[in-house]
Order: C-alpha cells, then structure tokens, then sequence
C-alpha cells in the first residue's frame, strides 16, 4: 500500500514532462503559423508605411536632403497647417458631441415609437452610402442657385412667404426721362410737381415676359386727367413689343407694371403711399396744394434674396459637419440603443413608481448607466474625425478649400495635391498619427476594462 501511494504521488516521468512541453511547442507553432499572414499584412500595410512615414518626414521634397526638424517647425508656420490644426479641433470639439447627443435622444425616443425598426433603418441608412456620393448630395444641397440648392430654395421661400420680394428687380429708368436715382435704388422726380397733374413714369430694363400675368396697356390710363386735389400717373415699361414708338411717351402696345409701390414725398416726409394697379396707374387724393416729389421706393428694385452661402468661408465647415452628422447619426443611435436595450427595467420601473418623470429618469437613471457605451461611441467618433478627408475635400468649392481645410486633407494637398513636398506632408501624417494614438489608447483600454 505505501509503495502503490508513492508511486501516485511522485513526480511525474521525465518522457511525460518532455511529451507535453513538446505538445505546447507544436501549438505555438501553428499558432503563429495562422497569425502569420495577418502579422505579414500588418507590418505590410500598417507599420512599414507609419516607419517609413516617420523617416520620410525628416528629409526634404526630394527625399535627398536630411533636414532633421525644419519640416515640422515649417510646418507649425505655415497658416493654411494653423487653419488646418484649427478647424480639426473644432471637429473633434464639435461633432462627435453632436452626434453622441442626437444618438442619445434618438435612442431613447425609438423605444416610445410604434414603428421602431422601420426608423432605425431610416436613419441608419446613410450609413450605406459612400462619403463620396453623401459629398456629392451635400455640394449639390448646398448649392446657392435656389434652382439647385434644396436649402437655399426652401430658405428663399420662408423668407419671400414673410418678408416678400420686390416687383422688378431690373427695372430702371431712361436716362433724360424726368427720373433721378438716388443712393438707396428709389427713383424720385426730377421736377416738383403739384395736384392736378397727370405724370408717365416710364420704366426700361423688364422683359415682356417677365411682367405680371395681369399687366394690362397703359396708354387709357395715361390720358386720364388728374382733379384738383389729385395727383395721377402711370408707371409703365416704355417699350413696345416687336419695335417702334416714341421714348418717353405711352404708345398703345406699351403695357403697364402692376403692383409697384410710389409715395408722394413733401419737404422729406412721406404724404402718401399707394399701388399701381394693373394698368400701373396710380393716384393720390386729398393732397394739400404744394409742390410734391413722387417717389419709386428702392424695395420696387431690389435684387430677389438668394439664401444664405452655405459653402462661403464663415459657414463652409458648419456645412460639412452638417452632412458628416447626416451620415453618422444613425451609427450612434443604433450602439448607444443596444446599450439601452441591455439597461436593467426593474431600475426604471421603480423609479416611475417613486414619483420620478421621465426627464428624472432619463438624467439620473438612464444617462448614468449608459455612460460606459457613451464614452466608447464618443471616442470612436473622436478618432473617425480625426482621420476625415472625403467629405472636406468633395464639399468645400476650390475658392474656399483653404478655409475648409483639416490635417488629413492639407496633408493630401502638400504630398500630392500641387505641393510635391512629401517631407511636409509626413511631417503632417505623422502629426495626425499622435493626435489620435492617445484617442486609441483609451479605446483600447476602455474595451479591455469591460472585458474583465
């Protein structure tokens, strides 16, 4: 018996020991037999190009020259890098905030809509489509023709519903033709004039076309005689259709302009105001005797409201962000909406039966469970804008490239894009490389921490 136990308990033969170290050998072996060609791809694709990327940034354009520093202190006094460096701050400020916010509140408010799913998928369908072809939508949304732009169009028509538009905004008057312009586009009489008097205020510079569907001839108003305490004209478009007639008088095919505003002005002030109608007479009653000015206000002639210059130099990178948020809102409502779904209810619950409102429960209950999926979406989102190129580059006109400008799509235009100076553009890779190794650390360590 004490034999059989010693011969259990003793250590282990020497060919047994040998056998499994021999075992973990071949294991490690095929191991890396099948991480090898991930590991050749990844030294191929990701750590020669960083390598050599960093070695590049220490010589000249030509690749010949070693130059040691001057190409990131060159690149530090360069403005176009200055605004490059700024306006990827204002990305990373900027956006991935937004977005965190929209996918938040859109989470929480997919749950209370009865046709969850079909939403989901409609706002995470841009997902689906390239940064090249949203750049392409967004250049031509953004357009300031309100022909082309869908933004500026809808502008446009909020604006003309309120504020209106002027009649003719390429009207002018002949010159020698009894009308004076002044500083603010009104048209004002040479000449004073007094009640009783009858006056043609003929108008060039409108094409028969372009006139009002209810514009009628000019010339029977024009031969109406003024009473004494009245003063009448007519504002009408001194041309006549296929040629003839006389300047400065009312010929017969002459048609008038409706809807176009004239004031009788005395010593400065305003007396009276009234509309052309459709034959473009006008008149005003009760007047004191005196000598007036009849006044073609400016609104009659001012240019239409063309919307807002979405892609000019104030605006170009709020615009780009715009569609950026287009595209990656549905990104962030779908990862922050699983975290959601994960939320333990029994919490909620006991919370709505406590008295709390769902304003309550969403920023003491909901918000703070789901700070873990928050902090990894927003950091995915840091490093994602980081790295933004397409859209920059599509969106932004030519003229307002440089205003637009971030660290990936300067470097893009100082290695290749007409600089041809590739040891500053390294210069620049490299500068990127840092500002997100940080971002992707934290990821990293975020993900490990939730693995234990």
């Amino acid at each position: 018996m004490t034999a059989t136990l010693t011969k259990v308990g003793g250590p282990p033969a020497a060919g047994t020991v040998a056998h499994k170290r021999r075992a973990r050998r071949r294991g490690r072996t095929i191991a890396l037999l099948f991480v090898l060609p991930a590991l050749l791809l990844l030294g191929a694709l990701v750590l020669y190009p960083v390598l050599f990327t960093v070695g590049r940034s220490f010589f000249d354009a030509s690749g010949t020259r070693f130059v040691g520093g001057d190409n990131y202190t060159e690149m530090f006094r360069d403005p176009a890098t200055l605004t490059a460096l700024r306006n990827t701050i204002i990305w990373v400020v900027v956006a991935p905030a937004l977005l965190t916010g929209l996918g938040l509140i859109l989470a929480v408010l997919v749950e209370k809509v009865r046709w969850a799913t079909a939403f989901k998928l409609l706002l995470f369908m841009p997902m689906a489509v390239s940064f090249l072809a949203a750049g392409i939508i967004f250049r031509l949304a953004y357009d300031e023709d309100p022909d082309k732009g869908v933004l500026n169009a809808a502008v446009v028509g909020i604006h003309d519903a309120f504020q209106g538009t002027s009649s003719y905004p390429t009207a002018r008057a002949r010159d020698g033709q009894g009308l004076t312009k002044g500083a603010d586009g009104s048209y004002r009489t040479s000449t004073s004039v007094s009640p009783g008097d009858t006056l043609p205020l003929g108008l060039v510079g409108v094409a028969p076309k372009e006139l009002p569907q209810d514009a009628r001839p000019a010339q029977a108003a024009a031969a109406r005689t003024a009473g004494a305490d009245e003063l009448r004209g007519v504002v009408y478009l001194d041309f006549t259709p296929g040629g003839g007639g006389k300047q400065g008088v009312v010929d017969p095919r002459e048609s008038g302009l409706p809807q176009m505003q004239v004031e009788a002005v005395r010593d400065g002030k305003t007396i009276a105001s009234t509309t052309t109608a459709t034959d473009g007479s006008f008149r005003f009653t009760g007047l004191d005797a005196g000598s007036y000015t009849v006044t073609l206000p400016g609104s009659n002639f001012a240019p239409p409201y063309e919307g807002i210059s979405w892609l000019g130099p104030a605006l170009v990178t709020p615009a780009i962000i715009g569609a950026y948020l287009w595209i990656w809102t549905g990104f962030a409502m779908v990862l922050i909406g699983a975290g959601l779904s994960t939320l333990p209810r029994d919490a909620l619950e006991a919370a709505r039966m406590d008295g709390a409102n769902e304003w309550q429960i969403f920023r003491r209950i909901t918000v703070p469970l789901l700070a873990p999926v928050l902090t990894v979406v927003f950091v995915t989102l840091v490093i994602n804008v980081m790295k933004v190129f397409d859209l920059v580059y599509i969106i932004a006109p030519g003229p307002v490239q440089e205003d637009a400008t971030v660290l990936a799509t300067q470097m893009w235009l100082v290695s290749f894009g007409g600089g041809n100076d590739q040891g500053l553009g390294s210069a620049l890779g490299v500068l990127l490389l840092l500002l997100v190794i940080p971002a992707m650390v934290f990821n990293v360590r975020r993900f490990r921490g939730s693995q234990r």
